[in-house]
This record gives C-alpha cells, structure tokens and sequence, in this order.
C-alpha cells in the first residue's frame, strides 16, 4: 500500500532532492513574506500614520515611513477627540454584552442539552429558525421595545442596557453551546444526579467546567464582535458622552480634526482587540478545535 506521506503533489523522495528543497524554501519565504505584509502591513502602516504630520499623509501616503514623528497626534485623539472616553464606553458595553451573552447562551443551552424539556425541540427549531432571519429585519421591532420596554413601561434609550439586553440574545451562541453540552457524556451528570446534586449544581459543577474552551471562544467572539457592532449603539445611544469608538469616529472623521488625529484615533480603536487576540489567541485556537466534543 502507498504510503500516505507521498500522496501530494511532491514526493517525499523528490523533496530530499536539493533542487527542490530550494524551491520549497523560496516558496516558504515568499508566501510568508506575502502574509505577513498583508496582515501586518495595514495595521504597521496606521501606526506609523497616527504619529505623522497630516500633510505628509495626504501628499505621500507611502513616504510617511521618513517623515518624523509628531506623538502629540496621539494625546490629541484622546483627550480632544475623546477617544478615551468613547474606548472606555467600548469596554463596558462590551463586557455588559459578554456577560449578557453567557448568561442567556448557557441557560438556554443548559435547559435545551441536559434538562430536556417536552417542548424543548420546540423551541430549539424556533431559535434554529431566528439564523435565517437577516439582522435587519429584528431592528424596528427590537427599537421599539427599547423605547416602551413591555411590563416595565420604561425607555432604555441613552442606557447601556439598550445595548446589553439585546446582545443576549444570540441564536448562534445558543446552538454552538448546546451542540457542546451535547457531547458532554451523560454518566457525568448521572453520577452527579446520584449524588444528590440539583440542575444548578450540575452546571456548576459538571457541565461549565468542561466547557471552557468553548467558554473562551464564544467570550471572545462576544468581545470583538461588541467592539465593532456600529449600527445598532447608533440608533439606541444619541448621546455623545456614552457611544462607543465605534459611532465616535465615523462623527469624527465628519468634523473639522486634522486627518492625523483621526488615524491616531483609528489606531487607538484597533491596537486594543488586536492586543487581546495575541494574548489569547492559544485559548482561541484550542477552544475551536475542541468545540465539537468532549472526549469521555
């Protein structure tokens, strides 16, 4: 039988050869220089933007490299432009919407995964029947609840919990949990039952500290996805002083601030989730690969 090594389009006998093994070499090398300058080019070149003079980012977009620094572009996006308010506006919604997120996501997965209720098939094919739905379409209702929120008879207009509330509720999050919780095997939550332990318990105990990896990934996607969300924090948060840098720069880049202090503050918005990525892209990349199982 061949062996499974040699089937691809280069022999492992052939790559042993040194003309060939130069040419993977050079491949290699091209390829990554190729990723990595459009990957970090971008990101290098609105840094190197947010700390140059707005002339020469006009007049020589690609001679910014040579011009001299001007880190006073930075200080004026965050103190002038308020950059610094809009990013900490950011951070909370962001975390209020994380939070949102797992309390809703894992009830709702919990109940539908391991409590299975008779109607629980129900309402799994109706929240399965909310993906086909385009996001759009929930807008002029979702508004109108914020503005006259049912029982309560308040307005969520101007409060964060305009943007938490509605963050909560994620099909997706719901069905990638429940898939999870799934492939949890049921002798955990039996022997835990045989025990004496109640559905809270369960999910304290058995089912949330299996599942961090999928925990971590959905956390994440919550986050980033927050951070960029742009359309809905506009319609529900009018006021200046609570946007986020989301809503803030589209308003500022409409204003009279030098093209400088705008990508200082574009690069202000961006370094952060791509910081955060870094950090935690192992736990990332595991809690994706992990996402469709739990090894008994």
């Amino acid at each position: 039988m061949t062996d499974l090594k040699d089937r691809g389009v280069v022999s492992t006998a052939d790559r042993r050869r040194p003309v060939v093994r130069t040419w993977f070499a050079i491949v290699q090398t091209v390829l990554l220089i190729v990723l990595i300058v459009s990957g970090l080019g971008p990101l290098l070149w609105a840094a190197k933007a947010s700390v140059s003079p707005s002339n020469d980012i006009v007049s020589d977009p690609m001679g910014i490299w040579f011009s001299p620094n001007d880190w006073g572009n930075l200080a004026l996006a965050w103190n002038g432009a308020q950059i610094g308010q809009s990013l900490g506006n950011t951070v909370v919604l962001a975390v209020g919407s994380t939070l949102s997120t797992l309390v809703v996501s894992v009830a709702a997965a919990f109940l539908l995964s391991v409590l299975r209720p008779k109607w629980g098939p129900w309402l799994s094919g109706a929240i399965l029947a909310t993906l086909f739905l385009p996001g759009v379409v929930s807008f002029v209702p979702l508004y109108l609840t914020i503005l006259d929120l049912p029982l309560l008879n308040v307005s969520l207009q101007d409060t964060f919990w305009a943007v938490w509330l509605p963050a909560g509720a994620s099909a997706f999050n719901v069905v990638v949990l429940k898939r999870f919780f799934d492939s949890i095997p049921r002798e955990f939550m039996e022997a835990a039952t045989i025990d004496g332990a109640g559905p809270l318990r369960i999910l304290t105990m058995v089912v949330l500290p299996l599942s961090r990896p999928i925990l971590g990934v959905i956390v994440l996607l919550s986050i980033v996805g927050s951070w960029k969300e742009f359309l809905w924090p506009m319609l529900v948060l009018s006021n200046p002083d609570l946007q986020p840098v989301s809503v803030m720069l589209p308003r500022l880049a409409t204003g009279n601030s030098p093209l400088a202090v705008q990508m200082a503050a574009v690069f202000l918005s961006i370094i952060i989730p791509v910081v955060l990525f870094a950090i935690f892209q192992k736990q990332f990349l595991r809690g994706v690969g992990t996402a469709g199982g739990v090894k008994g």
